[in-house]
C-alpha cells in the first residue's frame, strides 16, 4: 500500500548487515544491524570509529552494495538498484572528472544518460555551476581548477539531475581547512535553497555537528548504531560564532566519548 511522500521518509535503513565472503572460511560482517530513517530535507552525517564500515554503509545506502540482511527503502519502496533519484560524490573528485571535457561537459554527463537533449544539458549545467559558484568555468578542464573547485565540479554534476537524496562520501577529506568550510557551507546553502535531502560520512566530529539535523553514531566493526544525536543548532549556522557555542562544545564532548576508544585515538 503505497502512502503520500509527505508522510514517508526518503530514506529508510533498517537492520541492515553486510557481510564480505559470506558462507566462507574468509567471511568478514562490517556492519552487522544498523537502522535508521531520514525524513525530506534533513541533513544526517554518519559517523563512527576507523573501520566502523562507514562507506560500506554508504554503498549499501546508495545501491552500489547489496545487503546480506536488511532492507533499504528509498521513499518508500525497497531499493535494488541506484535509483535515478539519487546523487553520489566521493572524496576523490580528481578520478570522478574526466580531465578531457570541460567542467560543463562534465557536469552534464548524468543528463545525457538520462536522455536529456543538448541545449537543456548546457542550460542546466550552467544554471548548476552559478549555484555552486563557478559560473565562470564551464568552458575550461578540471586540471585547470583548485582542488575545492574540482570538488564543486564534481557537487555540481550531482546536483545537475536534481536528486531527491544526494549521498556524500567523505567529501571534503582531500582539500585544506579553509576550503573545507566553504564547502560546507556551500551544502548547507544548496540543502537550503533547493529542498533536497542529504546524507554525509565523515570522519570528522566538528563537521558532522556544524552540517547536520542529526547524527548516526556507530559502533566499532561490526557496526551497529550507538546513538542517534539530534543536533539542535537551528539552520542558520556561521563557521565561528557555531562552533564556539556552548551547545556546539557540549555536542562534541559527547559525540566524542562515543566514538573514541577509552584509551584514546585518533579518528580516520
Amino acid at each position: 500500500m503505497s502512502h503520500p511522500t509527505s508522510t514517508v521518509p526518503v530514506l529508510e535503513v533498517e537492520g541492515l548487515r553486510k557481510t564480505y565472503n559470506e558462507g566462507t572460511d574468509q567471511a568478514n560482517t562490517a556492519v552487522a544491524d544498523v537502522s535508521f530513517e531520514v525524513a525530506k530535507g534533513e541533513l544526517v552525517c554518519i559517523v563512527g570509529p576507523s573501520g566502523a564500515g562507514k562507506t560500506t554503509l554508504l554503498r549499501c545506502i546508495s545501491g552500489l552494495a547489496s545487503p546480506s540482511g536488511g532492507e533499504v527503502r528509498f521513499e518508500g519502496d525497497r531499493l535494488t538498484d541506484v535509483p535515478a533519484e539519487l546523487g553520489l560524490v566521493f572524496q576523490d573528485y580528481s578520478r570522478s572528472l574526466y580531465p578531457w571535457m570541460t567542467n560543463a561537459k562534465n557536469v552534464a554527463i548524468p543528463l545525457a544518460a538520462r536522455g536529456v537533449g543538448r541545449r537543456e544539458r548546457e542550460r542546466r549545467a550552467e544554471e548548476v555551476l552559478e549555484s555552486v559558484g563557478l559560473a565562470h568555468v564551464g568552458k575550461k578542464y578540471p586540471w585547470e581548477l583548485s582542488g575545492g573547485m574540482q570538488q564543486r565540479v564534481a557537487i555540481a554534476r550531482a546536483l545537475s539531475y536534481r536528486p531527491e537524496l544526494l549521498l556524500m562520501d567523505e567529501p571534503f577529506a582531500s582539500v585544506d581547512a579553509q576550503t573545507r568550510f566553504d564547502l560546507e557551507d556551500l551544502v548547507l546553502r544548496v540543502r537550503n535553497e533547493l529542498g533536497i535531502t542529504v546524507v554525509v560520512v565523515t570522519h570528522d566530529i566538528d563537521e558532522a555537528i556544524y552540517l547536520s539535523d542529526r547524527i548516526v553514531v556507530l559502533s566499532k566493526n561490526p557496526s551497529v548504531v550507538r546513538e542517534v544525536v539530534p543536533v539542535p543548532l537551528g539552520r542558520t549556522r556561521d563557521q565561528v560564532r557555531t562552533r564556539a557555542s556552548e551547545e556546539f562544545l557540549g555536542l562534541r564532548a559527547h559525540l566524542l566519548s562515543l566514538v573514541m576508544p577509552s584509551s584514546a585515538g585518533a579518528l580516520s
